[in-house]
């Protein structure tokens, strides 16, 4: 006898030959009934199935590959949560073990056994963490010295990433931008200074700009700052931003002075799941010192029957993460790490090399100085061009590729350009791939018999804003 039930999913139905298969996936509410793991995964898969390969994602900062025994290891640790330090305290060692050696990294003159630093969900949380610290600190001093505390300020280039605006809008601090331009593309240390004041918490230069791939001069910055807190009487700190150079410096530049060596960097954030080389989900903040961090921001709980003290805007947070990270420390080692990074930024800079050689493009920067660079069409070029980078975006994605078009910041907004991350998984023969895959595109859009809709809006001076175009290249709707 056949069985005609089978095909509403048991363990008898065939996953695409299931009447689940043939219903859309839930948009509003949950299904009215259970169906079988097999059918649950490969409709949640079959969600994603069309989009970019994460390999192929040049777009992205994040980490798109670790080897198997770090994957495994993850997957073990996925229904940890790192704050449950009684039930799973060797976590918060190994936690404790991380921040030590990223502080190590960064020169460290703390003493004490344990580094003084935080464990975050991303660098996003890690700035802000920095960023809160100085502005507590500022705020009691004001306090102590019984002036107005209320305008509260911080300094940083228009290359900030967006984290800064959230952190100026959600504790409504001042953010004061200094331009960038393209003949200075980082942070110029003498106006920073202009922007300072008695009300500033600390000044945020970048090591790794979002826009450039670029470093702010944290040295000149530091040296300019002194004589300027020499001079007012003002103890205005540094706090770097260092999402990706702090994974980055270290091993390929150790001799470069940005980080806790200098006399006014205070504190350091950095991405843990960018070039620290662990997957989503990972940051790190460190102080110069324990007295740096204002007591105010450890906040104690009596939690599943231990006192827990915990430094962080989230409670609950995956314990993977921080498992991943120790795993790539001891997995890789000092010279692991620098034979990594080495390799990124050599892929990188051999694509800025075969860039420069194409006709249409010039790169933003002669310097590559982390695994990421931008270029822009040349201005004679883009002249009698029916396409913009917009249209190359567009065409790339046709192939897999992950290659950001966008405006730039403030002041320079009417300069277009494309970007490519390389990290670790992005091979030298990935990159002659992506070369002949831009190449074939161009001579596509060269062959254009009529300009294309972000070139005619171009045509019209329609401004150039992340509003103007959506993410295929094509002019967004207008609003209704």
């Amino acid at each position: 006898m056949v069985d005609k039930d089978f095909r509403y999913g048991d363990a008898k139905t065939d996953t695409f030959g299931s009447d689940a298969m043939l219903q859309p996936s839930p948009v509003e509410k949950i299904p009215d009934g259970p169906t079988t793991p097999e059918i649950a995964y490969q409709m949640v898969k079959d969600e994603t199935f069309a989009q970019t390969q994460p390999r192929l994602n040049l777009a992205t900062f994040v980490t798109t590959y670790m080897d198997e025994y770090a994957t495994k290891l993850m997957n073990e640790a996925i229904n940890i949560n790192y704050i449950d330090e009684t039930e799973y305290p060797r976590v918060a060692v190994i936690n404790g073990k991380c921040i030590n050696i990223v502080a190590n990294l960064w020169n460290s003159p703390e003493q004490s056994k344990w580094k003084t630093g935080a464990v975050a969900i991303g660098s996003s949380e890690a700035c802000m963490l920095g960023g809160i610290a100085a502005w507590i600190r500022w705020r009691e001093r004001r306090q102590k010295e019984g002036k107005p505390f209320d305008k509260p300020n911080f300094v940083i280039s228009t290359g900030y990433q967006i984290v800064w605006e959230k952190f100026a809008q959600l504790w409504q601090i001042e953010m004061r931008t200094v331009p960038l331009t393209l003949e200075k593309t980082t942070l110029d240390p003498e106006a920073a200074i202009k922007l300072c004041d008695e009300n500033t918490i600390c000044v945020v230069p970048i090591q790794g700009v979002t826009w450039t791939g670029l470093n702010d001069d944290v040295e000149a910055l530091d040296a300019a700052l002194d004589a300027y807190n020499a001079k007012t009487g003002y103890d205005i700190p540094i706090h770097v931003d260092a999402a990706s150079g702090g994974f980055i410096l270290p091993f390929l530049n150790p001799e470069k002075k940005w980080d806790f060596r200098l006399k006014w960097v205070l504190s350091i954030s950095t991405s843990g799941h960018k070039f620290g080389l662990v997957y989503p989900g990972l940051g790190w903040v460190v102080w110069k010192d324990k007295q740096y961090l204002p007591d105010v921001m450890s906040f104690s709980v009596n939690y599943l029957g231990a006192e827990i003290r915990q430094v962080g805007l989230n409670f609950s947070r995956p314990a993977a993460q921080i498992l991943g990270q120790y795993y790539q420390f001891i997995r890789l080692g000092f010279e692991g790490y620098k034979n990594v990074q080495y390799n990124s930024l050599s892929v990188c800079k051999y694509i800025h090399e075969q860039i420069a050689q194409r006709a249409p493009f010039v790169n933003y920067s002669p310097d590559v100085p982390n695994p990421l660079f931008a270029w822009l069409m040349k201005p004679e070029y883009q002249k009698t061009a029916k396409w913009t980078l917009f249209d190359l975006q567009d065409k790339l994605a046709q192939k897999g590729w992950m290659v950001p078009a966008y405006t730039m910041p403030a002041n320079i907004e009417n300069i277009v350009v494309m970007r490519v991350v390389c990290k670790q998984g992005f091979s030298r023969d990935m990159a002659d791939q992506l070369i002949a895959d831009i190449d074939f595109a161009v001579n596509e859009l060269n062959a254009l018999e009529y300009p294309t809709p972000t070139r005619i809006a171009m045509e019209k001076n329609v401004p150039l804003t992340a509003k103007t175009f959506n993410h295929t290249g094509r002019p967004a709707p207008a609003a209704k």
